[in-house]
């Protein structure tokens, strides 16, 4: 269950930030309130996934994939450019949330 709570708070940490692009510097309010709402639930789901997972490998599979993902959402939604250094970058966040987890395991 814990894993589920994890997952949820990514997908969250990712609408929240996609919202914060399209937020405008908070001057449209419903994008705004997108990330409110997203930013908000994924901090609670995250601290219900923190009650089983350890804090090292949650927040480092929270913060990796989302950035990952975000970074996704930003070349396949808002049309960013993808390069060699983002395909490098973001090879090794998953390397790296791969190896927090292999080190708690």
């Amino acid at each position: 269950m814990a894993y589920l709570f994890l997952g949820l708070a990514i997908i969250s940490e990712v609408f929240g930030s996609s919202m914060m692009k399209l937020s405008n510097g908070f001057k449209r309010k419903l994008p705004t309130l997108g990330l409110v709402v997203g930013m908000g639930l994924s901090f609670f789901c995250l601290s219900l996934a923190l009650k089983t997972i350890p804090l090292g490998p949650a927040y480092a599979i929270w913060s990796g994939i989302g950035t990952a993902l975000t970074a996704l959402v930003g070349i396949i939604l808002y049309k960013e450019i993808i390069t060699r250094s983002k395909i490098t970058g973001l090879f090794l966040i998953i390397v790296g949330v791969v190896i927090m987890k292999l080190a708690t395991s």
